[in-house]
């Protein structure tokens, strides 16, 4: 019998069931009211357990429904701009995407604010769904200056993504990001898949080439499957 802290021993059991993936993710595990009959311990000591693994990033929470395994989050850097079919092939998954639209329409106030063009400045905009072995990660709307990138409204981007077809043509000189937890509007719900009560990860992109302004983009991702991160060096 192990002489460790009975919590230690209850959190080890459960991480043991997640690494072995008997308990896959999004699956529920036993109610603590259930842990604390299997192992004859108190609500609080079982408590201590699960909330320590919730910490850790392994359980999620929902309230009124249950405690569950996390699904692992997809990481992409900050600093960089990656194909996002790359990104998958590399994680060994299948890359595929769903163009919703893909278009030549005029730039309103925020847009051309956001693109340093004129109002009503005909402009290209597309939006398209990026999933992962056939689930949804990523929903992108992107707006480009067509002076620039002339080409763009004629790509098939089932073929080539825009960030690939951009990267060829106009070679990358400068980023700008900012990132932002939002609870999805009921369109970004529909194609990624959300809940009314699920947050989305929301990332503005603008890219320049040379000095001219390209493109803006809006990326929005699930919370709960996706993280973003940024290294320095100090």
């Amino acid at each position: 019998m192990s002489s460790s802290p009975r919590y230690i021993q209850i959190r080890d059991f459960i991480s043991e069931k997640i690494s072995s993936h008997t308990w896959m993710p999004g699956a529920k595990i036993p109610t603590e009211l259930e842990l604390t009959k299997q192992f004859g311990v108190s609500r609080m000591t079982v408590n201590k357990a699960v909330r320590d693994l919730v910490n850790d990033g392994l359980l999620e929470r929902t309230p009124r429904l249950g405690t569950f395994v996390c699904h692992k989050k997809v990481e992409s850097p900050l600093s960089d701009i990656r194909n996002i079919a790359d990104e998958i092939r590399q994680r060994g998954k299948e890359y595929s995407n769903k163009v919703l639209t893909q278009i030549t329409l005029l730039a309103d106030d925020e847009i051309a604010m956001r693109l340093g063009v004129k109002i009503e400045t005909p402009i290209f905009f597309s939006e398209i769904i990026h999933l992962e072995d056939n689930v949804p990660l990523q929903l992108e709307l992107r707006w480009v200056n067509p002076e620039f990138a002339p080409n763009y409204i004629s790509q098939d981007f089932s073929q080539a993504t825009p960030n690939e077809y951009l990267t060829k043509s106009c070679p990358l000189s400068s980023i700008e990001h900012t990132v932002e937890a939002v609870m999805a509007s009921e369109h970004v719900q529909k194609y990624l898949h959300l809940s009314n009560l699920q947050p989305s990860l929301l990332l503005n992109r603008r890219t320049w080439s040379n000095q001219d302004l390209i493109s803006v983009a809006l990326l929005y991702h699930p919370a709960d499957k996706y993280k973003l991160s940024l290294k320095t060096n100090v």
